[in-house]
């Protein structure tokens, strides 16, 4: 038996913004991605049921969440600097 496909989320939002739109029918959509016409109208419903959470607070977790990684990248960065700079200085590099 062939293995599952998993499509990324990205995929998935663009496929459902094609058929929200409503200039083209479920199975040209399909067709122009390569996937069943049922996935076209199951990933539709799902983008439409949770939509709003755009603008819930599970939304701001998201974005907190990224901030909150971009500063330990950050620290990251600084204790590297720190760390070279120290061991130049004690003559480990």
């Amino acid at each position: 038996m062939g293995k599952r496909k998993n499509y990324s989320p990205e995929f998935k939002a663009k496929v459902a913004i094609e058929a929200i739109k409503g200039e083209k029918i479920i199975s040209q959509i399909a067709s122009e991605f390569g996937i069943h016409p049922v996935l076209v109208t199951k990933w539709k419903k799902q983008f439409l049921e949770n939509s709003h959470k755009v603008f819930s607070a599970e939304g701001n977790k998201e974005k907190e969440l990224q901030k909150t990684i971009d500063e330990l990248y950050k620290q990251i960065g600084q204790l590297k600097v720190e760390k070279d700079f120290l061991s130049r200085k004690l003559g480990l590099l």
